[in-house]
């Protein structure tokens, strides 16, 4: 099979051409520049990866710059988390800079252009400046101070600098072009007087250059080649190159703006100021609350460096704004942590289960396997004894044939351990259940060899013995916003879609003791629960596990009537499946499955496993069938199925059959697949 050419993003493509056109590669240099007034959230990570991204790719230097000019805004907690979350997430930068570092040299520039006569101090307020700016269909109006002369706008800027007058008195603006069609080149801000200590200055400077004057400038002493910048800064390039003609020198390297789509996620917000609002209302517990989407957060919650890149690298680079649904991040999650997540076991909601004829205080060491899906992982002990717990859910004292887990009567296997039978129930004065009393076939242990051991059950249920388990808090996370787009409404504000129950304490959940001695980058699966990691607030006597994720979406199952609107802005692998089930969205994404390569094969195995997890088997099983040549469709097939089975589905003559039919097909891409499964 041959290989496919590699498919290059739109930035790659532009760098491409400069190197093409005779840019030397060792010229190549990026940037990441943050502005310390916040922590970083998912839509930084896409820009962290991109531009660091790039640097490994081209084996190029990427700096990480703190566009730090607002001291009313910017702290150093907020430079510490954000050098904290690029190191977590594996990039290193070359240089460590500051726009601060560049405020000497910026006041010089400044100086030369109005001594140029191509800036002067404005004393308007602000409010009558932007009267002045007119409108995009009408020219601006000039100032009255757009003429004074340039030496009392020295000593002016000169007393701006030295703290002489207060703020909101005096800025400093270029002297462009009022009429021009860019609202952004009708005279803009340079200088605006900020009368706070600096985070790093302290009180060395009264003003500060404004955001569009030192961004391109210090790109341009750092010699960057490329100044990659989301979209809303596509109308800021004209003033971009407008500030570097006026410094600029040929025989250094200009810096190249270029624009991207920023990464937008539903059910959440994006802007910092937004974000601080929910930390200062207290809606969460701070940055790092798990439901934020702050990589602090994430990374509290669960989530890893490699799911995050992932996310990136599968959602892409655009020229277009979207959103993207936030199951796409939990889809990579889930894929991440399925490899590497340690299993165990945990009750969060127990009843009690007695097995009447295991003896009393008999106990026994039973092998657990630590993750199927790593061989090298090995194995842990759980202990068993006759009185365990087991979660209420998984017993129906009357059930119906598609109830596969524990009733009167009916068979299930305790994972690891015995094949049990449900005999009678134990109740309380108000008819709730306290006890489930059952019978075990002693030979049928998991592992032994027997042939009882062998039999096949329909259900597997995960259990604690109650003499050894541990007690601890888990906290249960869903979405935080109710709204796919919560601050896309003009009538409301983005806090009144904030989901009152977007955290569930179970304060008393019970845990194999393997978990005693968790560690806080330690991930694991609470077997048929989710994903969980153990929580900063933990101690040994008090352990507190977060849920990263749960095993399945089920927000597509609780959000029966979504929007028309919200369907059509996400990029959302189960989009459209309010006209089209699940099973047949995969049949329809599997057809072209063969004829795609690169980043847009990965695309489709992503939506097709998302997809998977609202499949059931009775939809899948006739799809077995599938004729030879509709190889598309069987790799579909395949991926769904290794969905199901890694759910908990078990094993049967038809899987085997249709597993083994891949196994031997020519085609590498389903063999592979296939391989997976065997």
């Amino acid at each position: 099979m041959k290989e496919a050419p590699e498919s290059l993003n739109f930035i790659e493509q532009i760098i491409e051409e400069d190197l093409a056109n005779g840019l030397p590669q060792e010229q190549l240099r990026f940037r990441f520049p943050p502005e310390p007034n916040g922590y970083l959230h998912i839509g930084h990570a896409a820009s962290i990866c991109l531009n660091f991204g790039l640097g490994e790719r081209y084996n190029a230097p990427v700096n990480l710059r703190f566009d730090d000019t607002n001291p009313a805004k910017e702290e150093q907690e907020y430079v510490d988390a954000i050098k904290n979350d690029i190191e977590w997430l594996g990039f290193q930068w070359a240089t460590e800079c500051y726009s601060s570092d560049y405020f000497q040299q910026l006041y010089d520039w400044a100086i030369e252009l109005i001594k140029q006569g191509k800036a002067y101090v404005d004393g308007q307020s602000s409010e009558a400046i932007a009267e002045q700016k007119g409108t995009p269909t009408t020219p601006g109006t000039a100032s009255p101070f757009r003429d004074t002369p340039v030496e009392e706008n020295l000593a002016i800027f000169e007393k701006m600098k030295n703290g002489e007058y207060e703020a909101g008195t005096y800025v400093l603006r270029a002297k462009i072009d009022m009429a021009s069609p860019n609202m952004l080149m009708r005279d803009p801000l340079l200088y605006r007087i900020i009368n706070k200590a600096h985070h790093r200055t302290g009180n060395e400077w009264c003003i500060y250059p404004m955001y569009d004057w030192a961004h391109g400038e210090s790109d341009y002493i750092e010699q960057i080649s490329h100044s990659l910048c989301t979209l809303e800064f596509k109308s800021h390039r004209e003033l971009y190159d407008w500030f570097l003609d006026q410094i600029y020198d040929k025989s250094k390297l200009r810096p190249k703006q270029r624009e991207f789509a920023r990464r937008n996620l539903s059910y959440t917000v994006m802007s910092k100021r937004k974000l601080l609002e929910l930390v200062q209302t207290k809606t969460v517990s701070g940055w790092d609350d798990p439901r934020m989407p702050t990589i602090s957060g994430l990374r509290r919650r669960g989530y890893t460096p490699a799911s995050i890149r992932k996310f990136s690298e599968v959602s892409g680079i655009s020229k277009r704004d979207g959103v993207t649904d936030v199951s796409l991040l939990e889809f990579c999650i889930r894929e991440d942590l399925n490899k590497t997540a340690t299993r165990v076991m945990g009750v969060i909601d127990p009843v009690k289960l007695v097995i009447t004829n295991y003896p009393e205080g008999k106990e026994e060491l039973l092998i657990a396997e630590n993750n199927p899906e790593d061989a090298d992982s090995g194995t842990h002990e759980v202990p068993f004894s006759r009185e365990l717990y087991i979660e209420r859910e998984d017993f129906k004292e009357d059930a119906g044939n598609k109830f596969f887990r524990l009733t009167i009567g009916n068979e299930v296997r305790l994972k690891n351990a015995y094949i049990i039978k449900g005999e009678t129930v134990v109740k309380d004065a108000d008819g709730n259940i306290t006890e489930i009393h059952c019978t075990a076939d002693l030979d049928s242990k998991s592992g032994s060899g027997t042939e009882a051991s062998m039999r096949k059950v329909k259900g597997t249920l995960h259990w604690v013995s109650i003499k050894h388990a541990i007690k601890a808090e888990v906290r249960e996370y869903d979405r935080l916003f109710l709204d796919e787009a919560p601050d896309s409404h003009e009538e409301k504000g983005f806090m009144e879609f904030v989901n009152p129950n977007s955290l569930n304490i179970v304060k008393e959940a019970y845990l194999e003791p393997y978990l005693m001695n968790a560690q806080l980058d330690d991930k694991y699966q609470f077997q048929r629960l989710g994903y969980f990691t153990l929580d900063k607030d933990s101690s040994p006597s008090h352990l507190i596990f977060n849920k990263t994720v749960g095993l399945k979406d089920t927000w597509a199952k609780q959000q029966p009537d979504n929007k028309p609107q919200q369907q059509k802005t996400a990029k959302n692998p189960n989009q459209g499946q309010g006209q089209r089930s699940a099973i047949n969205e995969i049949q329809k994404i599997a057809k072209k499955y063969t004829n795609l390569s690169g980043d847009k094969l990965e695309a489709a195995r992503a939506n097709i496993l998302e997809l998977s997890e609202n499949v059931t088997y009775e939809e899948l099983e006739p799809l077995f069938n599938t004729a030879a040549k509709k190889v598309g469709t069987r790799i579909g097939v395949t991926l769904a199925l290794g969905v199901l089975l890694k759910g908990g589905l078990d094993r049967n003559e038809q899987i085997d059959e249709f597993i083994q039919k891949g196994l031997e097909d020519k085609n590498e891409l389903l063999a592979k697949e296939a391989k997976k499964l065997a």
